[in-house]
């Protein structure tokens, strides 16, 4: 019996290590397809698009070996909300590689146009974002709550930054016409980033649970 605890604790600690090996490369997706743009190497917005397969085969094996602990070991309580928030995290790191190419997608539109504007906004989007992201994801293998708490708290400033970026470019499209198109994509980037900063707040609310058994979706105060 002690044998398959300690086999079974082995294999969650290697999902959970291979979540955050997941999680890292999401998060270098995220900050190539932003870097790429702001320096405007149309060469890196390309690998950024063709690179998504490592991320797909990470995303199938993570679920394979979480649906595995759980047919295997049918663990209890906190083991139980651990594997499944497994679950939930890996869908929310995959559709976070899928932003990635979404933000790269963008960047590919834009770089056809000058610049509108130096990129300051966008970039420290990015920044957060992917603090939020790391943070979020260290906090599950520690089951750190208050980490996780201080992610859900970061998501008002990415709010903030999309919102200055949308006034700043929508002065420049009333301003030049000829601006609109690349305005408009910046501002899907700046949307596409918000986005990365909501799935970074999905798994900090997986921690909450995971830990507490408290669900603290759709909460005002969460």
């Amino acid at each position: 019996m002690t044998q398959d605890i300690r086999h079974f604790a082995e294999e969650l600690d290697e999902l959970k290590q291979r979540l955050l090996l997941m999680g890292g490369l999401a998060e270098e997706r995220v900050r190539a397809a932003t870097a790429a743009i702001v320096a405007r190497d149309q060469d890196a917005v390309e690998a950024v698009i063709a690179g998504d397969e490592p991320l797909n085969e990470l995303h199938k094996e993570i679920d394979a070996r979480s649906f595995r602990l759980l047919a295997l070991h049918q663990p209890m309580a906190v083991d139980l909300r651990a594997i499944l928030a497994a679950v939930k995290i890996n869908s929310d790191l995959e559709r976070v590689g899928d932003l990635a190419v979404n933000i790269a997608e963008a960047g590919r539109r834009y770089l056809k146009h000058p610049p509108v504007k130096p990129l300051i906004d966008i970039p420290r989007m990015a920044g957060v974002a992917q603090g939020m992201l790391r943070d979020a994801l260290d906090a599950y293998v520690r089951g750190d709550v208050p980490l996780a708490q201080a992610v859900l708290a970061k998501d008002d400033t990415l709010d903030a930054l999309k919102d200055q970026v949308f006034r700043d470019l929508l002065t420049f499209m009333v301003r030049d016409q000829s601006t609109v198109e690349p305005s408009l994509d910046l501002i899907l980037i700046s949307r596409h980033l918000e986005r990365v900063g909501d799935h970074a707040t999905n798994v900090a609310e997986d921690v909450v649970f995971m830990v507490s058994a408290k669900d603290v979706r759709h909460t005002a105060n969460s």
